[in-house]
């Protein structure tokens, strides 16, 4: 059906008329009605292509608004838009949104001794969620300009345990216009900080229901830090912005939880990306991050070679290096009903200083020698949407224990038998998704892992998860 036909069947609907000219069957009111659920269902598609080509735009006056904007993340985009907003947003009250997460679980191993041999942090702070049916990680969003050159952002966390914390809460700068700040955005406060790239995202942006291993592994499922941010994003044709982060170093792989009690800062964090497009329907993006800490009293849980619990604690240097890249391939554009995003990091951690053996004094009594590491991990995921509101995806996770030198082993105090969390393996997992989206506010997942993260019988996971939005809620990152 042409666009006058779709026109005229509109007026015709709309008011009624019987004239043979208007005629309209059911045949064509059924046309009308699948046309126009279509447009619903390719309405947010459109806005990310209007997006794209705002990115894209040349500019010869060199104008900060467009040098900012161009390919910028969308947590960007949304800042710096965020000026043109209506006025009524926030004159008294600000943006308010919620984001319902459900989820049904069913494990065919206890998550309550959850780990991943090889690595900390394990046990319960890297656990799948509890058998049965729980409310997953909800969210309560506060978002307004306080004036024309900074907004402000809450965001809740609320938790399965009814438990209300912090998500992120930080004021961002909006579009320094000075010529040595053109293209420069500065963040202070509680925020996800810009390590790798799934890091950045919430929980319901995330393509499968749970993080990857090496997220759970080199950053405690997803690191938020109490800090600062400066992220510059370069005028020119291909996407390139520099970003540094100083943090207090409140959560793993700095410690203890909190932060140090010292003055400066506990951790830091060098980002770059570069990306661009590959002709009209594929767009890319690689990025490098080096996150440095001084974990001082890092604790973590284990057992000793009897079987009695013991709380170990580490203190000294960690450095994490992660490679990034991701592929978006929408043939003909993103208004397409198919597209396939293509995601993958690489992780690397050396760390080193002294490890204290049972501080609580339940096994053999405090014992103190060095320790060295060298692990790495990544995954690589595909999602592929084959039709309207239907995806599937694909996401293997691998990682590697590496080199581990124990000082308290070497000299003969204790056997690598009391080490056994540890102990050299190379954890695994293969994850299959489906998940189903009637709205873009809406989605309805079912998930399926072969976790291979201890040895043993593999731990297989079924998810049946739900994610609602209420309210306004900006677009995600690129």
């Amino acid at each position: 059906m042409n666009q006058p036909q779709l026109m005229a069947l509109v007026v015709a609907a709309a008011l009624g008329m019987s004239h043979p000219a208007f005629a309209v069957s059911d045949a064509e009111l059924r046309d009308l009605r699948e046309q126009v659920h279509q447009m619903k269902l390719e309405y947010e598609k459109r806005i990310e292509a209007l997006e794209r080509r705002l990115q894209q735009a040349e500019t010869s006056a060199g104008k900060a608004e467009v040098a900012a904007s161009r390919a910028a993340s969308a947590a960007d985009q949304a800042a710096v838009q965020a000026s043109s907003r209506p006025a009524g947003e926030n004159a008294f009250n600000p943006a308010v949104s919620l984001v319902l997460n459900g989820v049904y679980s069913n494990l065919s191993r206890d998550p309550g001794g959850y780990r991943i041999n090889g690595f900390v942090p394990t046990l319960g702070e890297v656990a799948p969620p509890s058998r049965g049916l729980s409310l997953g990680e909800s969210e309560l969003v506060f978002a307004a300009n306080i004036d024309p050159y900074v907004r402000g952002t809450l965001i809740a966390a609320l938790a399965p345990d009814d438990s209300i914390g912090i998500e992120e809460g930080y004021i961002q700068t909006l579009g320094l216009s000075s010529a040595w700040a053109s293209g420069l955005t500065v963040k202070a406060g509680r925020f996800y900080s810009g390590v790798g790239y799934q890091n950045e995202l919430h929980a319901h942006a995330r393509d499968f229901a749970d993080a990857p291993l090496a997220s759970k592994v080199f950053l405690g499922n997803q690191l938020a830090e109490d800090g600062v941010q400066l992220k510059w994003i370069a005028p020119t044709d291909l996407y390139l912005d520099l970003g540094v982060e100083f943090g207090r170093g409140r959560k793993f792989p700095a410690g203890p939880d909190g932060g140090r009690n010292k003055n400066g800062f506990g951790s830091s964090n060098l980002f770059a990306h570069v990306g661009g497009d590959i002709g009209s329907g594929t767009a890319w993006q690689a990025g490098l991050s080096y996150l440095s800490t001084s974990p001082q009293d890092r604790t973590y849980g284990d057992l000793d070679a009897a079987g009695i619990g013991v709380t170990n604690s580490i203190s000294g240097r960690s450095r994490l290096w992660v490679a990034s890249g991701v592929l978006k391939w929408a043939p003909g554009g993103n208004a397409t009903r198919t597209s396939f995003k293509l995601q993958g990091e690489y992780f690397r951690r050396a760390e080193s200083g002294t490890l204290t053996y049972d501080t609580t004094t339940a096994s053999l009594g405090t014992l103190t020698g060095g320790v060295a590491s060298r692990q790495s991990g990544g995954y690589l995921q595909g999602v592929y949407q084959f039709m309207p509101q239907w995806r599937i995806g694909y996401r293997y996770d691998r990682l590697n224990s590496g080199s581990l030198a124990l000082g308290l082993v070497d000299s003969g105090a204790l056997s690598a038998a009391d080490f056994p969390i540890l102990g050299k393996y190379e954890p695994t997992r293969g994850t299959l998704m489906a998940d189903w989206s009637p709205s873009e506010f809406s989605r309805i997942r079912l998930q399926y892992a072969r976790d291979r993260s201890q040895p043993g019988a593999a731990d297989n996971q079924v998810f049946l998860q739900y994610i609602m939005s209420l309210g306004a809620h900006g677009a995600h990152k690129f």
